[in-house]
């Protein structure tokens, strides 16, 4: 079992965007049984008390546009219990690797990558939070996810 955790700031745009289209990519190889995908946040601006917010209406329908099935994801914590539970920690930017390490702590520095280091760049995925262009981030999510999950099986 192949054990992912995407992550973002406030787990409602990008990291739910990103855990979806994987859960897609690994349902159309058949490969479901394989897989546990989930994604978490790396502050809790979204988070109130014990309740997560849904994601964020755009990146729902941004998912909509692609035929990606999202249910009823909440907005969750990453924790530092988390480091044992998952193989990769995949992060959507620099800023949200730092969090990452800090939270889950040095032992787990090496199961933490920036998605788009998958596709050959060092980039970060835009942020539609301030650009609004769900689009452009929808992409970097799919070439990310796509070349993750071809380095995962090879």
């Amino acid at each position: 079992m192949i054990r992912i955790c995407f992550v973002c700031h406030g787990n409602i745009c990008r990291s739910p965007m990103a855990e979806f289209v994987m859960k897609s990519l690994v349902k159309e190889k058949g490969m479901e049984k394989s897989f546990f995908i989930t994604s978490r946040a790396t502050h809790t601006d979204e988070i109130w008390g014990d309740v997560g917010n849904p994601i964020y209406p755009p990146a729902q329908n941004e998912l909509e546009k692609h035929n990606i099935p999202f249910g009823d994801k909440r907005a969750q914590l990453l924790e530092n219990s988390d480091g044992d539970k998952y193989d990769y920690f995949i992060g959507m930017d620099s800023e949200n690797i730092r969090y990452m390490t800090k939270i889950l702590g040095i032992k787990n520095r090496d199961k933490i990558y920036k998605l788009m280091s998958f596709a050959g760049f060092d980039e970060s995925v835009s942020d539609p939070w301030y650009t609004r262009d769900f689009d452009r981030a929808y992409n970097d999510i799919y070439i990310g996810c796509k070349a993750l999950f071809e380095e995962v099986t090879k």
